[in-house]
């Protein structure tokens, strides 16, 4: 007499085999989930902190037109800033894959991007770039001619130093993909004996840089984000 086969039986041992296979699952995303955790725990990283020297400030000028043609506002400016970045982590590398840094002018760029050189930044190291930014008779906004002529008055003007790029975390041998990495340094630079020249006949208004290649110690601590 043969054995009769019970299905419920049957169904019962696959619905047991799925739980397990849930369960597994399941105990192994929680338990990478704690290694990742422990690791951060342990190692405890910290974004790097960005400091802004000094700059060196050569063209500051801002150029507009009243004649019949209309023609575009435009800011000529030369720089050159001095940037610091440190590691604070102990047991964390960073390398720096791609940094383009730039100045800006009440939210308007004014120079090209120069590009910083790829670097490693070991533990507690620190890194020192001095780029120059140009940025030669750059369209801008018509409403910058009043705040500018505003802060010539007030005797300086807030520019800010950006710095635009990619990072990448380094641990042991282990190296992560790359991260965004926003730095915002601010840069009040001072009008020496600044004026404000109305060109004859041409109906022309320059606001400019009186004491051109003056150097500016700031030691300005800059806003990071990644």
């Amino acid at each position: 007499m043969s054995k009769k086969e019970c299905p419920h039986h049957d169904d019962d041992d696959d619905h047991q085999l799925h739980r397990q296979i849930l369960a597994g699952i399941l105990g192994f995303i929680v338990l990478i989930l704690l290694v990742i955790f422990l690791i951060w725990i342990i190692l405890r990283p910290t974004k790097p902190r960005f400091i802004l020297q000094d700059a060196t400030v050569y063209v500051f000028n801002f150029s507009t037109t009243g004649a019949a043609v209309p023609t575009p506002n435009t800011l000529t400016s030369t720089m050159q800033v001095t940037l610091t970045s440190f590691n604070p982590n102990q047991r964390i590398g960073i390398y720096y894959t791609k940094l383009d840094v730039y100045a800006s002018y009440r939210g308007q760029q004014i120079s090209l991007a120069t590009q910083l050189p790829p670097s490693y930044q070991g533990h507690r190291d620190v890194t020192v770039w001095s780029p120059f930014l140009y940025g030669n008779a750059v369209p801008v906004s018509p409403f910058l001619l009043e705040p500018l002529q505003q802060d010539q008055n007030a005797g300086g003007v807030l520019v800010n130093v950006k710095v635009n790029g990619r990072v990448k975390w380094k641990v042991g041998t282990w190296v992560s993909g790359k991260y965004h990495v926003y730095v915002n340094c601010p840069a009040y630079i001072k009008f020496v004996g600044g004026d404000r020249d109305n060109a004859v006949g041409a109906s022309a208004t320059e606001v400019k840089l009186a004491s051109p290649g003056l150097k500016l110690s700031l030691v300005q601590s800059c806003n990071v984000d990644v």
